[in-house]
Formats: structure tokens, C-alpha cells, sequence
């Protein structure tokens, strides 16, 4: 089955490793362009391409200040990644609870067996 286009959806938009990159990036507070190309040395036209596609989703809003653009992310947007995510976070936190306890158990009778 073809993957979805990117522009489908936010799952296949963040499927890009630079997009997540780029969203970390604008975590804390709103740039520009020019400051995304700066810091995360990526080309101009790379980084124009996926915000255009995060934009696309909604992940993130753009608002336009002379000739630059500054982007900032969209928490509301980014929200059901987030609760999809800490699906998987509490079943792997469980798992290794459920390890740590099997290895404290064992421990003692490793002990003992010396």
C-alpha cells in the first residue's frame, strides 16, 4: 500500500526527519526563516519546502512582518501527536517497570546462590 502524501496529514508530515527538526526548532518561541536556515544549517529553499508542508497540516502558523516570514508552532495541532505518543510512552514505561522487577526478584537469588 502507497504511503499517503505528506501533505495528508501531520503523521506523514513529521515522517521527515528535518520537519521534526524544524518543529523543535520553533518549540519555544516563534522565528524566521532566516534563523531556522541559520541555526539548523539546512538550505533556504529546503527549509521554505517544509514549512510550507507543516503549514499545510496546520503544525505550524506563519504571519508575515515586511519581507520576512516568522513561523511558530500550533500547540492545538500538535496536541493529538502528543496523546498518541504517550500511548506508547505509558505501554514502554510499563514494560520496563515490569523488567526492573523481574531483575530486583532475580538479583536477590543470585545473591543468595553465591
Amino acid at each position: 500500500m502507497p504511503r499517503a502524501a505528506t501533505t495528508s496529514d501531520a503523521f506523514n508530515a513529521i515522517a521527515e526527519p528535518r520537519r521534526r527538526e524544524i518543529l523543535s526548532y520553533l518549540v519555544l518561541r516563534e522565528r524566521s526563516v532566516g534563523e531556522i536556515v541559520a541555526s539548523l544549517r539546512l538550505e533556504q529553499p529546503s527549509v521554505s519546502k517544509h514549512l510550507r508542508v507543516l503549514r499545510d497540516v496546520g503544525l505550524v502558523r506563519g504571519r508575515r512582518s515586511g519581507r520576512q516570514m516568522f513561523y511558530r508552532t500550533n500547540a492545538q495541532a500538535i496536541r493529538p501527536l502528543h496523546e498518541w505518543a504517550g500511548a506508547f510512552e505509558r505501554y514502554w514505561s510499563n514494560q520496563l517497570g515490569r523488567v526492573k522487577a523481574r531483575a530486583e526478584k532475580a538479583e536477590p537469588e543470585k545473591i543468595s546462590q553465591k
